[in-house]
């Protein structure tokens, strides 16, 4: 069928005109020209001639916003968000217990988590604040003083300590030979770092994850804490000298290191704040220990919660699997430094090939913890079902946007229900970043820690907490520190212990800028020991005496917080459980009434119809 609008616009125009015109339009008018025109014009001809008329710089415009447009999506910007919002920042949630005492005595003072968190601008997404996180984060300088721990299984581990004197006027001094005096009474903050995170860095890759650990350790010592991070085994430039490896569930390096620092410092306050992985150890390990555990308060940032959620979650979209794939080349590096051992323990021709953290995790990680399967190592490291036991004030931040932990493995109602537990958590914030200020010199969540314990630490709750641990001090680990001389001998720069044959105990402290090695004096630990079997042995009776006492107060501890418990949500109970009767009877009461009424009304009838 002949269309006019595919001609060009003169023939357009001349056959519009005719039709206005019938008495002058020529009825003997041979049609064919006309139709053999319009055959030979392409309709896609007359449109790249359109397309080609139009400036090359309104394409580039066109394109370029497109692109813009999918940057915006695809990296979640929330820059005209918050600027419709005149950049005032979104308002904390916190979902805790309203029937808690620490909700109304630590949470009702602490300021920043009742205010609002506004990211930096120039940062106005997830993946570009985890990114600025781990390349360009701007730590403070400091040095720390290294000591080594030695397990009862002969692995090594690195704590770095800071003290208030060493970041004095701003800046860190040269560390002396002792991490803190002893029977210092200043309050120590115990840092469970994240996946291949440790305080100081063996390797360029590993500078670049330590970034969150130094703001943290800075800020809390600026502000008077003792602060010692406890690098996971293999990290912090010391070598594997076990056949024992960490994982996302092991807690029981972090419990021989509260014990030890218990052990030397009696009288000081014990915390903890564990990041990502190190936060889930840290839940982990608080549930697994419930009322027994020496700290005061603890904080969780940014915990994975449910590993085997964050596994379909990171494997889910194109950007989730970018940050799989780094995380997996960062763990790939750790097990390159103790290839010695690794490949002599877990399948190393599967570790050079992983492509995921969970093929990592299934040719190493499953085969060193003795897991069946992959997914069984996920669930039972999960810290989300140790929460409803954790007995300590906790404090959980996390950022509805993380990029690696996703807000669907937060245990929003087990948190809810446990009165210890205090769940703060942001729009906004990345994965450990938070940074906030138009120059992203701060990071939200270390101000709101350094708050959190600062308020902690004049409750009534620590009061309650001292007297409840006085009894219960564990006596000193004789063979934990120190036990073998440690030389830096390797080219790469990695830390190995020699024998352990010495009886004489030895402490390093490394800082950046020199190794020094100082030594114990001699037969001081078994002086210790010693002295402790002499008075066992001449106060026998005393001795078994407190230990029955020791035996019932750990018995009547858990059972009357239990009771405690049923008696503050008594009358809730009860109310609840006349509810769920009445729901569950209704059924068979109302057919009971039903027919009652029928029987009782059968012959009754109304006095109207007896009326005329």
């Amino acid at each position: 069928m002949l269309s006019i609008y595919s001609l060009d616009f003169p023939l357009f125009y001349f056959i519009s005109f005719s039709l206005f015109s019938l008495d002058s339009f020529p009825k003997s008018m041979d049609w064919e020209p006309l139709a053999a025109a319009k055959a030979s014009i392409s309709p896609y001809d007359l449109l790249f001639q359109a397309l080609a008329l139009i400036p090359f710089s309104h394409y580039f415009f066109a394109a370029s916003f497109l692109f813009l447009i999918f940057l915006y999506r695809f990296l979640e910007i929330h820059f005209l968000h918050d600027l419709l919002t005149l950049f005032r920042g979104d308002p904390v949630t916190l979902t805790y217990n309203s029937c808690s005492d620490l909700a109304q005595s630590v949470v009702a003072n602490c300021k920043i988590l009742q205010g609002r968190y506004l990211a930096t601008p120039w940062l106005s997404s997830p993946h570009l604040q985890t990114a600025f996180l781990s390349f360009l984060g701007r730590p403070p300088p400091l040095t720390y003083r290294r000591h080594l721990f030695r397990a009862f299984d002969g692995g090594t581990i690195a704590l770095d300590w800071l003290t208030y004197t060493d970041v004095v006027g701003g800046t860190s001094c040269m560390p002396d030979s002792s991490a803190a005096p002893k029977g210092d009474k200043t309050p120590i903050v115990i840092v469970i770092p994240g996946l291949t995170s440790d305080s100081a860095a063996a390797s360029i890759e590993a500078l670049l994850r330590v970034q969150y650990v130094k703001h943290l350790a800075f800020n809390l010592a600026r502000q008077g804490w003792n602060v010692v991070v406890s690098n996971h085994r293999g990290l912090g430039g010391v070598s594997l000298t076990s056949d024992c490896c960490y994982n996302a569930g092991w807690t029981e390096d972090l419990r021989k290191i509260i014990d030890h620092i218990r052990c030397e410092y009696p009288e000081a306050p014990l915390y903890a704040v564990g990041t990502s992985i190190g936060a889930n150890i840290l839940v982990k390990y608080l549930g697994e220990d419930g009322a027994n555990t020496p700290l005061f308060g603890a904080a969780a940032i940014c915990s994975p919660w449910d590993l085997l959620i964050c596994d379909r979650f990171i494997n889910r979209r194109p950007m989730q699997k970018l940050y799989d794939r780094a995380l997996t080349v960062g763990l790939q590096g750790y097990a390159q430094l103790h290839q010695s051992i690794l490949s002599r323990l877990a399948n190393w021709e599967g570790i050079e090939k992983s492509s995921s953290l969970r093929d990592f995790d299934n040719h190493a990680t499953r085969v060193l913890g003795k897991f069946e399967t992959v997914d069984t190592y996920y669930r039972r490291s999960s810290s989300t079902n140790y929460v409803e036991n954790v007995s300590v004030p906790l404090l959980c931040v996390s950022a509805l946007d993380d990029p690696v932990c996703t807000s669907e493995a937060i245990p929003w109602d087990e948190c809810r229900l446990n009165e210890n537990i205090i769940l703060a958590t942001t729009p906004h914030g990345g994965h450990l970043a938070f940074y906030e200020g138009i120059t992203a010199s701060s990071i939200w969540w270390v101000r709101v820690v350094n708050e959190f314990f600062g308020v902690l630490r004049i409750s009534p709750h620590i009061e309650g907490r001292k007297k409840m641990q006085g009894s219960t001090m564990p006596k000193p680990l004789q063979s934990s520190i120190d036990q073998a001389p440690y030389l830096n001998v390797m080219e790469d720069g990695m830390v190995t212990a020699m024998s352990n044959e010495q009886t004489d105990a030895f402490v390093e402290d490394i800082s950046d800028a020199d190794t020094t090695h100082s030594k114990k004096d001699e037969g001081t630990i078994s002086d210790k020991g010693t002295s402790v079997d002499l008075t066992d042995k001449l106060n026998p009776e005393k001795q078994i005496k407190q230990q029955v006492e020791q035996n019932v107060k750990d018995l009547i501890v858990p059972v009357q917080g239990r009771i405690d418990k049923l008696s503050r949500r008594s009358r809730q109970s009860i109310w609840l459980l006349v509810y769920i009767s009445i729901i569950t009877t209704w059924p068979f009461v109302g057919s009971v009434l039903l027919s009652v009424l029928k029987r009782r009304f059968k012959t009754f009838k109304p006095g109207t119809l007896f009326r005329k």
